[in-house]
């Protein structure tokens, strides 16, 4: 029954762990490890369940006896689900915040049998769903039970996606922006994927290398959640996202971009040596760079350091 539900496990345990809202990380964490638990036994075969991180569990376990002091990384990974009629897969990927479940799952599914309005159309209707489940409540099962019940009408009825605009109904969207922060973007290979992830996807913004690096990725909120997620596996470690603005649109989102493309941002290095580890970047010519594309607000966010206005 690889892939499957059991019966009682798409709301186990909905009863037993809501608990207090206020639950220890430590009690999160012990509830993660039980899913996992779960999970590995549902899809026993290699590949089934891709750790991004193989020995994330290793590091929870030793946090929880207390072997281990800092705080373990985040649980993420992807389950392939064999969807019975029609005969496709779908490739659902699951993070799960340290206080999961009483903060939201973040879940994303994807198969190449959809074209990106309908996996667009997919994951709202997934996202809608998880909304209504209680925090504390573990979702991952009762996402599989969804995807498995409810995927079926999105591949079937692709057809829909070409009829004439006028005869659909406008459809929600919510536009992204995320300023994204590394310590520093150098490598060749790594400017490179982040520069053809940015264009295969329908996103705009800028990469800036060197020491800081700077990453901002705008568009509809699946494209830009995707791009974040592939940049940073395997193993990115130094990276987070220190702001991120969104707004609902009935739109194609065009009027709402401040970039026009995705392109990588060069910008001197202090003393003129250009990308060397151990030179930071001209900040001054980059707040600049912000003020052109109505940004300036982001820099105190970035840096902690209030922008002077060049008028005063």
């Amino acid at each position: 029954m690889t892939g499957k539900v059991p019966l009682g496990l798409s709301s186990f345990p909905a009863g037993g762990f809501r608990g207090n809202m206020s639950a220890s990380m430590k009690e999160c964490l012990q509830l993660q490890l039980l899913e996992m638990e779960m999970l590995f036994s549902m899809f026993p075969n290699q590949g089934e369940v891709k750790l991004e991180d193989v020995n994330v569990l290793t590091h929870i376990k030793r946090y929880l006896e207390g072997t281990r002091e800092a705080l373990p990384p985040k649980i993420e990974f992807v389950i392939t689900l064999q969807i019975e009629e029609p005969k496709v897969k779908i490739d659902l990927q699951v993070t799960m915040p340290p206080s999961y479940p009483y903060a939201a799952l973040q879940l994303f599914g994807r198969s190449s049998e959809l074209d990106r309005q309908q996996q667009l159309l997919l994951n709202k209707g997934l996202t809608s769903y998880i909304g209504t489940l209680d925090p504390g409540e573990l979702c991952v099962c009762a996402a599989i039970q969804w995807l498995q019940d409810n995927s079926a009408s999105y591949f079937l009825n692709r057809k829909l996606v070409y009829e004439p605009a006028t005869q659909a109904k406008p459809v929600k969207n919510t536009f992204l922006r995320m300023w994204i922060y590394s310590h520093h973007i150098y490598q060749q290979d790594l400017r490179k994927k982040i520069l053809d992830v940015g264009k295969r996807l329908d996103v705009t913004g800028f990469c800036m290398t060197g020491k800081p690096g700077i990453i901002c990725v705008e568009g509809f909120k699946e494209h830009c959640e995707e791009f974040w997620h592939t940049i940073r596996y395997p193993n990115w470690k130094h990276i987070s996202c220190k702001h991120a603005e969104s707004v609902e649109t009935e739109g194609n989102g065009e009027d709402l971009r401040l970039f026009h493309s995705f392109e990588e941002l060069l910008l001197e290095a202090h003393g003129d040596y250009g990308l060397r580890n151990d030179y930071h970047m001209n900040l001054g010519q980059f707040l600049e760079f912000l003020k052109k594309h109505k940004s300036e607000h982001v820099f105190q966010i970035l840096f902690g350091i209030e922008s002077k206005s060049s008028d005063s």
